[in-house]
């Protein structure tokens, strides 16, 4: 109706009267339809949609009475102005009561009738837009209620558990898979206090912090907590209102224990292989080396040859075999055990001194510089075993000649370590996966560097148990540097 024109119809026995609201309605933009009773006008009514309804009350056929209680069963929102002279004025207020809208004395006056008919056509707009309102809030609320009804399908048939709290960090919704996760075998009715339901106290502090909004509202919160004899990993992010405020926490707990047992498991079968593994080899090589010195026979060119060649077959799986072992302590948590204060320059000038005949061999030119050294907490031998690595990769991968710089020098809390060299370098795809166990870098020039492919995942894993962190920048076919930063010693002074 809203923008289109109004139509009138008007039921009256009088032709003048048809006539006259004929003329004045239609010179204001409205279409006017006429009828001579009552009856004539239900049959239009049948036929087209009317907006107002003017009607007399004294008709032959059927009277205006009998038409307007039949068109408020019909066509109840079209509103019914009573055409009505001064001696039924009684009945036309008795026809308000029924149902009417308003009424219009007869001999009208121009304009009062147009107020009238304007006051009703506002009516019928207003009632008509109402009318829209409803049933569109009808919809919403049956698309709300299905929604609703979807959601809590698919958060109950989930296989992970999920809690979501509002402002006051209450429950307000949670599944069966969250019950179980937690063994909480009593039903809890919603709202209830998140700290009734967790009892890890870390949780309910991440939770709290969300809540306060102290943790980024983009980011998501990973933890592990303990329930009974399982594992959950807490996933843990806020609920956004519709002006991006917290309003709340949604939590997904996601059953790991499997994935703990079947990690400790494959730690456990790498431990005994390697140990299986390395006594045999051992062996080998010392029975090797024995016939090679000759203690057991003089021995001809070609065997030395091949026993030389078999024991360094059988050094390259002692080195594996170590390589893994180191790995299987470093994610069990008990690579690092002893930590002592260390002079990282006197470490460094006794690796450069291992390192400077090999260096020699390929051409490469090994330089070394230290500067406010500072004692660190460390493992001696963890700290060797990396600068043993980074130094070996450098000069591995600067083949025919070029130059490794190692640089220590103390920055602040941290000391400093850069191993930088001029060799082959590593493509930007390729940097995020090198510190991957058995990742190795490919490249034509080094197709030749025999290695495990876990020097740098046992580098990463070392630096990380000291609470320090490894950086890389690589430019290809300039060289790369690696950079460690781990923390020194702070005087209590």
């Amino acid at each position: 109706m809203m923008g289109e024109t109004i139509k009138v119809l008007v039921v009256d026995d009088e032709k003048v009267v048809r006539d006259g609201c004929n003329r004045v309605l239609t010179g204001k933009g409205y279409e006017v339809l006429t009828a001579e009773n009552g009856r004539e006008g239900l049959d239009l009514m049948g036929r087209e949609a009317v907006d107002i309804i003017l009607l007399d009350l004294k008709m032959p056929v059927m009277s205006g009475e009998e038409m307007l209680e039949k068109t408020r069963d019909l066509y109840p929102d079209v509103p019914v102005i009573i055409i009505t002279g001064h001696g039924t004025i009684d009945t036309a207020v008795e026809c308000m009561k029924k149902g009417a809208y308003d009424f219009i004395t007869k001999p009208f006056q121009i304009e009062q009738f147009l107020i009238t008919i304007k006051r009703a056509e506002d009516n019928r707009r207003l009632a008509q837009r109402a009318k829209q309102f409803e049933e569109e809030n009808i919809r919403n609320l049956y698309d709300l209620s299905l929604e609703k009804s979807r959601l809590r399908t698919i958060i109950n048939c989930m296989a992970n558990g999920v809690m979501v709290t509002n402002r006051n960090l209450e429950v307000v919704l949670h599944n069966p898979a969250f019950m179980r996760l937690l063994e909480i075998s009593e039903e809890i009715e919603n709202p209830l206090p998140v700290s009734e339901i967790i009892t890890n106290e870390a949780l309910v502090t991440t939770l709290e912090e969300i809540q306060s909004g102290e943790s980024s509202r983009d980011k998501s919160i990973s933890q592990e907590i303990e329930a009974g004899k399982n594992t959950l990993r807490a996933i843990s992010v806020p609920a956004l209102g519709p002006d991006d405020g917290v309003v709340g926490t949604v939590t997904v707990l996601q059953d790991i224990t499997p994935f703990k047992q079947l990690d400790e498991m494959k730690s456990d079968f790498v431990n005994m292989v390697a140990h299986e593994l390395r006594s045999p080899l051992v062996s080998i090589r010392q029975q090797d080396s024995v016939l090679l010195e000759g203690l057991a026979g003089p021995l001809q060119e070609k065997h030395r040859e091949f026993l030389g060649r078999g024991l360094a077959k059988i050094d390259q799986l002692l080195e594996l075999i170590n390589d893994l072992l180191d790995i299987a302590k470093i994610e069990a948590g008990k690579h690092v055990q002893y930590q002592v204060p260390i002079d990282i320059g006197r470490v460094i000038e006794d690796t450069i001194a291992l390192m400077e005949p090999r260096a020699r061999e390929e051409g490469v030119n090994l330089k070394y510089f230290c500067e406010n050294l500072k004692p660190v907490q460390a493992d001696p031998k963890s700290i060797q075993e990396i600068f043993n690595n980074l130094i070996s990769n450098a000069i591995n991968y600067s083949p025919g000649g070029g130059q490794v710089v190692v640089t220590v020098r103390g920055l602040g809390e941290y000391m400093e370590i850069r191993v930088e060299d001029t060799g082959v370098g590593i493509h930007p795809e390729e940097l995020p996966k090198i510190f991957d166990k058995f990742y190795r870098v490919k490249h034509p020039k080094t197709r030749q560097v025999i290695g495990t492919g876990l020097g740098l995942a046992i580098v990463k894993g070392v630096v990380e148990a000291h609470n320090g962190t490894i950086d890389v920048e690589s430019t290809p076919d300039k060289g790369t540097t690696f950079k460690i930063l781990l923390p020194v010693i702070m005087s209590n002074e």
